[in-house]
């Protein structure tokens, strides 16, 4: 009986052992607080970007820039202002990351290995002074007011008064953008030659007589003068954009197609055509296109 005994505590002894090292609990290996097994912060963008074409897009860019690189304090991006189809072949030949060119690229410039990106459109008002009956004018009637084959408004629906054209001075952007698209260029007739927009918008609101031209986004609220249509349309933000105003062109950022841009000019380019860029694209003049 008492070998009995012994044999039953022994196995019962042997039991409990066997359970207690089953229940043994392991450390986890994913516990490793070692600082190598950490995720490093993503290094910050340094480097610097050159762009160079159109001196109609300085205000965007140059706001865009100054924003980037506030945000980017690694970042240097510089402007060179040498026109549209310098900065073109810069972004051909590669001594610029970007071009900027006012107006789209030619079926042959695409062909020759370049790709174009609308930033930003250049809606560019006619106006003429508050108290003028004219509401309407063609893009040829225009044209024919700053080149002087009509020098009256009672020819194109006004009172009879003889027309003085204001614009800008030689070498402005807005400027270039309107001679080029209503076919004046170089053979404007001005009676003011003015270095600021709201130089004209002053100028054409003191004479009854006036007619000028001046950026979309300077006009906005201004009840000093006011915008005629072009043939029919009103210049707005949505006839700029879905293209039904006429006096209008692009800002565009030109890349070689296929090529990889270095970080942080990618990191620019980016910026520029995003959405959080907008609101200084349209405080710079301009019409964005980013949603």
């Amino acid at each position: 009986m008492k070998k009995t005994l012994a044999l039953i505590l022994t196995l019962a002894l042997s039991l409990a052992a066997l359970t207690g090292c089953g229940s043994k609990t392991e450390t986890p290996a994913d516990t490793n607080t070692d600082s190598s097994a950490q995720t490093e912060a993503p290094a910050a963008l340094s480097g610097s970007v050159s762009t160079n074409g159109s001196t109609s897009m300085e205000k965007v860019i140059g706001a865009l820039s100054e924003q980037f690189m506030t945000d980017n304090s690694g970042v240097t991006v510089t402007y060179d202002p040498t026109g549209s189809g310098a900065g073109i072949e810069a972004a051909s030949n590669g001594s610029a990351d970007i071009g900027l060119a006012s107006r789209a690229l030619k079926d042959e410039e695409k062909a020759s290995g370049l790709t174009e990106t609308i930033v930003a459109l250049d809606g560019i008002a006619v106006i003429v002074n508050a108290d003028s009956k004219v509401e309407n004018l063609t893009v040829e009637q225009i044209g024919k007011i700053f080149t002087g084959e009509i020098t009256d408004w009672s020819e194109v629906g006004g009172d009879a008064g003889t027309i003085s054209c204001i614009g800008r001075e030689a070498g402005s952007g807005t400027r270039d953008g309107f001679e080029s698209i209503t076919g004046t260029k170089d053979a404007c007739k001005l009676d003011q030659e003015l270095t600021s927009t709201g130089g004209v918008i002053e100028a054409v609101a003191g004479n009854p007589n006036a007619i000028g031209y001046a950026s979309l986004s300077a006009v906005e609220g201004k009840n000093t003068v006011k915008a005629v249509t072009v043939g029919g349309v009103a210049c707005t933000e949505e006839t700029v954009l879905n293209g039904s105003y006429a006096i209008q062109r692009p800002f565009v950022l030109v890349t070689k197609t296929g090529e990889t841009l270095s970080p942080a000019a990618q990191a620019f380019f980016d910026y520029a055509t995003s959405s959080t860029a907008s609101q200084l694209i349209k405080a710079a003049g301009a019409v964005p296109v980013a949603k």
